[in-house]
């Protein structure tokens, strides 16, 4: 009887997982490399996407949270986090638990060119330019008309943003989808 409840003990925490057990692998390698955003220039892309109260925040791409999580706290929005490494993940959650916004956040460990995005009112991104071009059409495809696009460096191509700032030196772009998608002569 003790020998079966202590195969069932190690069962459990195989299961379970143990506190110093490794994140699972991500499903592919990722797209672009970590490299958090800086607060300031977070603030300023919320800003820049006329982020408010009601809106629907995606952030492709998500690292460690900051933005959905600055989005909750600012203006009280919804967000979601996508993110290919787990790792990221398990940061953003830790992130929004210490922020106290878990009511108001969540993180997907999925593909970016895979994930639901179609809920969306505000999508960020901070990839880089052959990503941005690969994603543009499932943006047009997958968003509302209207849906704000807000970049952290990087333009879409001949898709011509809205707007363009400087932020502490880095250029963040805005477009809306539109109703039709543009044809542009760079091929997506």
């Amino acid at each position: 009887m003790k020998f079966a409840r202590c195969i069932l003990c190690v069962v459990a925490i195989f299961l379970c997982g143990s506190a110093g057990a490794q994140a699972p692998a991500p499903k592919r390698s990722p797209d672009v490399p970590y490299v958090p955003t800086p607060q300031p220039v977070v603030e300023a892309m919320l800003k820049l996407g006329e982020v408010k109260q009601g809106d629907v925040l995606f952030d492709l791409g998500s690292g460690d949270g900051r933005i959905p999580i600055t989005a909750a706290k600012l203006y009280g929005v919804r967000g979601t986090g996508i993110d290919i490494n787990p790792e990221r993940i398990a940061d953003a959650e830790r992130n929004a638990k210490e922020q106290g916004v878990t009511d108001k956040v969540r993180f997907l460990n999925q593909d970016l060119f895979e994930a639901d995005i179609k809920d969306a009112t505000v999508v960020t991104l901070y990839l880089l330019p052959s990503i941005n071009m690969k994603l543009r059409p499932k943006l047009w495809r997958d968003l509302k008309p209207g849906t704000r696009i807000v970049s952290h460096s990087f333009d879409m191509g001949q898709w011509e943003p809205e707007k363009r700032i400087e932020v502490d030196g880095r250029y963040l772009y805005l477009w809306r989808v539109p109703a039709q998608p543009p044809n542009l002569s760079d091929g997506k």
